[in-house]
């Protein structure tokens, strides 16, 4: 019996380490590995001088992940890790921007940057995806890496060698690309005439066109489309409220299907151009608009004939901001190599 109770106690003992040694957070359970890198990125482009930013002054920030890759027309799971590094937020926060074409349209929605390393892996990122999301910090150069392992598989997924890029709302991750070294500030390269104060502001088509060549044309969204309503607080950057008012439409990525083929390059090089009839535009990455884990999807909206939103528009609700939401469409533009 003695014997019974002493074996108890040491169970019991153990149990109690085993918990201490254990928090809540399920993301801090591995080592955390460090990544080789240089830990300097140089910022170019359309900004008022090219500079290096060391990432070691800036908050670390971190990200967890499902990383997978395409495997034919299915996703194939890499692994889950957590991920400690630099935000570009705040990499590119400090930087002075030189549009190239800031006398034709200020507005900073038009403008999108590269991120490259010494190899030739290139991926773009729009600036709405860098400043104007719900949950900031998202997008990192990341420099260290935590294996978030399975507590009944024990699965240790592989772990990568170097910094890398490590875009969080992405599903298949073809974006997180290894040691980046180079951010490029880039404008929209497009020609649209500026009309201030249209009125009425109405456009009856709206175009979705492929390297600039004329797909389809749209009068209205397709009968078969699953309508989605979202509820929000619409808030513009300059004018702030807007409205509680829910949007309601159809997945932007469902309009798009059959117009690109799904793969790396696309995921990683495709920019989409929304352009309303007054000229007022945006760019937009295809990934963040077909390739989000984070169902913060985009909306189509066909509002009829609705003075200074007809017909058609975007909500894009992963956004804090109303300045993206495009209105009275005239085209759609993907811009793909």
């Amino acid at each position: 019996m003695k014997k019974t109770i002493l074996i108890m106690t040491a169970s019991i003992m153990a149990v109690s380490i085993s918990l201490k040694a254990q928090t809540n957070d399920f993301y801090d359970d591995a080592p955390t590995n460090p990544l080789k890198g240089t830990g300097n990125i140089v910022v170019g482009g359309e900004v008022e001088n090219e500079i290096i930013i060391d990432l070691s002054t800036l908050p670390l920030r971190n990200v967890i992940v499902k990383e997978t890759t395409i495997q034919g027309d299915k996703i194939g799971f890499t692994g889950a890790y957590r991920y400690d590094g630099y935000s570009l937020y705040d990499i590119l926060d400090r930087v002075v921007l030189k549009k190239k074409n800031l006398s034709e349209f200020p507005p900073i929605i038009d403008l999108y940057v590269e991120v490259s390393n010494d190899s030739g892996d290139k991926v773009v990122l729009s600036w709405g995806e860098l400043f104007y999301p719900n949950n900031r910090h998202q997008i990192i150069i990341a420099t260290a890496v935590t294996r978030i392992v399975p507590s009944k598989t024990k699965d240790l997924w592989p772990l990568p060698e170097y910094s890398k890029l490590v875009v969080g709302p992405d599903l298949v991750t073809a974006r997180n690309i290894s040691n980046p070294s180079r951010i490029t500030v880039r404008s929209l390269d497009c020609k649209y005439a500026i009309t201030k104060d249209m009125s009425p502001m109405l456009s009856e088509k709206m175009n979705l066109r492929i390297n600039g060549e004329l797909k389809t044309e749209f009068t209205r969204l397709p009968g078969t489309s699953k309508l989605y309503t979202y509820k929000t607080v619409f808030y513009g950057r300059g004018r702030g409220i807007h409205g509680t008012t829910p949007f309601t439409g159809v997945m932007l990525p469902a309009i798009l299907d059959g117009s690109y083929t799904l793969s790396q390059n696309a995921l990683q090089r495709g920019l989409v151009i929304i352009a309303g009839i007054d000229g007022y535009r945006s760019a937009f990455t295809l990934s963040e608009i077909v390739n989000r884990n984070d169902q913060q999807e985009f909306l189509l909206i066909d509002r009829g004939n609705e003075e200074g939103s007809g017909r058609f528009s975007i909500f894009p609700a992963a956004d804090f901001f109303s300045d993206r939401a495009i209105k009275s469409i005239m085209e759609i533009n993907l811009l793909l190599d």
